[in-house]
């Protein structure tokens, strides 16, 4: 009925502007230590950093070397993430969002609410 489906899209809705919001900080927090990859969409290049104003010496290279490997591990997650949001939004765009990957069944919406990038259904 027209009331169901109302309610239905305003709940892809919701879910489309917490992705987008989601896509917005994860983006700012990798543009803190990371440069834009302009080659595969999405990646982003850890900047190896410097610690400015001291001495180069053993200790400070070893926490130079520490801190960027650090920061690595930090990136591969952010940009993890960041791929499934934004498939989550092409999802949506293409029509095929709330639906499994793997069975094409309904995701459940309690599952879409607690991850709106979710992929799969509880049986998957």
């Amino acid at each position: 009925n027209k009331c169901h489906y109302m309610l239905l899209r305003r709940f892809k809705k919701e879910l489309e502007e917490a992705l987008e919001t989601e896509k917005a900080r994860l983006e700012s927090e990798l543009r803190r230590f990371a440069k834009k990859d302009t080659r595969p969409t999405g990646d982003y290049d850890t900047v190896f950093p410097r610690f400015e104003g001291r001495t180069a010496d053993q200790d400070e290279n070893i926490d130079e070397v520490e801190e960027y490997e650090k920061l690595l591990g930090v990136e591969y997650a952010l940009e993890t993430r960041l791929k499934e949001v934004s498939e989550a939004l092409e999802r949506i765009n293409t029509g095929d969002y709330g639906r499994c990957v793997k069975c094409k069944r309904a995701i459940p919406k309690e599952s879409l609410r607690a991850n709106p990038a979710a992929t799969t259904c509880l049986k998957c």
